[in-house]
């Protein structure tokens, strides 16, 4: 044939390299389907690598998707672009469905205010109380994000006078080039401020946290994205930029233990909290954390009234959190949703009358007016959202952020990569996104005839609990009395018992469960007949 024609070589070159190919296939021991289908069978690998793409652009509706749906996503890039972001023609949800919830409005709606959207943060021991927004950006260290992407996110802070918080990876010179209000938090690797064998380094601390630029310090115990477990980044991607935020050696493996070597008891939380906030010079310090077992955080609350140390704020994670990239039991299984979570907190500190001196921040998965409303129904007084502003700066869902090869330059270290995130484009949508949904909760407010976000409470919150009829959050929830813990004898589901459990001097518990409510019965046989 090639006598005949040169031309013939082509397909001589394509079914001599496919024949190749197959042999290949046939002789390899890794992938059964190859073997069985030698050259066919790598169309099966094609299609599985594009089925997220395919379904995303071509079968998913606007109530697809997850985490966040098309709907969701859409109502933030139009935010952030600062068009309008009306629906028409009426909800596309199913406003019957067990998973649906909302808020009451009025018949007398009030005017909006929409430049009144803060509160102020600190309690009687903290010297420079914070100003903060209702809405602010959530924990996402640089390493995790690009600098870029952390750039454009202090940058709009910035412009927009709310707070950005640094993630467990410290300071990074983008954080200060934007010089945006920095919520400076500290993971168990106290990065930014440890010694050569990963202790905490006071002196480092108190250098970097008496900055004009860092308003608050954040202890975190632990994330939504995966409570209970310590990271590692690999040696590689431990570039000179990286090393110098967390103040490791460039190239080699970095580690965040699980636990925290600081302290190891509830008391000696509190005494750290106490330090940070002396060592920052009077600025408030508190703990984040996903709620665990309750009685370890009844056992700091215990601490709290055994030493009179309080910390300025508690921010609540909620297990739906997810910007730090987890094992799939920790995502899917483990740690306390927010609404629960964010409830139980609320109750203890005003069981406790705590409340008045903590302010509760709460974050995991809260991007909308609603989202924000409803978690100050239940609790919260201000609000963080991560992945809410990495869609902000061009986050296009692609759930590669752990790859390295992020499309949009968000969540990668790839130089190339990166220079498609343009910052002083970027960083006006973050400004647009905080802007435009503040107005949106002002306007939410008003039509629930109050005058502030502050005002909600759980009686103008309503959704299905448990499977039970449709109820306000004050009827689906237990809510504790002002005190009412303190009390010499108290019976109140989901909370004695625990609370008899909680020990502040460990986070192990000091008596068990069958033992505690043994002791119940016999306190309130009345209760048991």
């Amino acid at each position: 044939m090639l006598a005949v024609s040169i031309h013939f070589f082509w397909p001589l070159l394509i079914t001599g390299a496919l024949t190749i190919v197959g042999l290949l296939d046939m002789q390899q021991t890794r992938h059964a389907v190859l073997r069985n289908y030698p050259v066919t069978g790598h169309f099966r690998f094609l299609f599985e690598s594009i089925r997220p793409e395919m379904r995303q652009y071509f079968f998913e509706s606007n109530q697809d998707g997850r985490p966040f749906s098309r709907e969701q996503r859409s109502m933030v890039y139009d935010r952030a672009k600062d068009i309008e972001d009306n629906l028409p023609f009426g909800t596309e949800r199913d406003v019957y469905a067990d998973s649906y919830a909302w808020v009451n409005h009025s018949m007398v709606p009030h005017t909006p205010h929409p430049n009144d959207m803060r509160v102020t943060i600190g309690g009687p021991d903290c010297k420079q109380p914070y100003s903060a927004s209702l809405f602010n950006i959530s924990a996402m260290s640089f390493g995790s994000l690009s600098g870029n992407a952390i750039l454009a996110l202090n940058t709009g802070a910035k412009r927009g006078n709310f707070a950005h918080d640094t993630g467990e990876g410290s300071i990074s010179r983008y954080h200060r080039e934007g010089g945006g209000d920095l919520i400076w938090e500290l993971g168990s690797g106290y990065f930014g401020c440890r010694t050569k064998d990963g202790k905490f380094d006071p002196e480092k601390f108190a250098a970097q946290a008496q900055s004009p630029q860092v308003k608050m310090v954040e202890i975190k115990l632990s994330q939504g994205a995966k409570p209970g477990h310590g990271g590692v980044l690999p040696g590689p991607k431990v570039t000179e930029e990286i090393a110098e935020a967390r103040g490791i050696t460039p190239g080699q493996e970095c580690v965040s233990p699980a636990a925290h070597s600081a302290f190891s008891t509830p008391v000696e939380l509190l005494h750290f909290v106490k330090q940070l906030r002396e060592l920052s010079g009077g600025k408030p310090a508190g703990f984040k954390l996903c709620v665990g077992h309750r009685w370890e955080f009844m056992a700091i609350v215990k601490a709290m009234l055994e030493t009179g140390i309080k910390p300025d704020f508690i921010v609540v994670d909620g297990a739906e959190g997810g910007t730090g990239a987890a094992p799939i039991e920790f995502s899917n299984r483990l740690g306390t949703p927010l609404r629960q979570g964010l409830a139980f907190v609320n109750n203890v500190l005003i069981g406790t009358n705590l409340k008045k001196d903590i302010k509760i921040g709460a974050s995991g998965k809260l991007i909308s007016a609603f989202d924000l409303a409803s978690a100050l129904c239940i609790g919260a007084d201000w609000i963080n959202s991560a992945r809410g502003f990495m869609f902000a700066v061009g986050c296009i869902q692609s759930q590669s952020c752990h790859t390295n090869k992020c499309p949009t330059g968000v969540a990668t270290q790839d130089p190339k990569r990166q220079e498609a995130l343009v910052v002083p484009d970027k960083a006006e949508r973050v400004y647009n996104f905080h802007r435009n949904t503040l107005k949106s909760l002002s306007d939410f407010t008003a039509a629930s005839g109050l005058d502030h976000p502050n005002q909600f409470r759980p009686e103008h919150f309503f959704l299905h609990e448990g499977g039970r009829q449709v109820m306000p959050a004050s009827a689906a929830f237990t809510w504790l009395k002002p005190g009412e813990l303190l009390a010499d004898s108290h019976d109140i589901p989901g909370y004695t018992t625990y609370w008899m459990m909680a020990d502040p001097n460990s986070f192990d518990p000091k008596i068990s469960v069958a033992e505690a409510k043994s002791e119940r019965h016999h306190e309130h046989p009345e209760h048991h007949h």
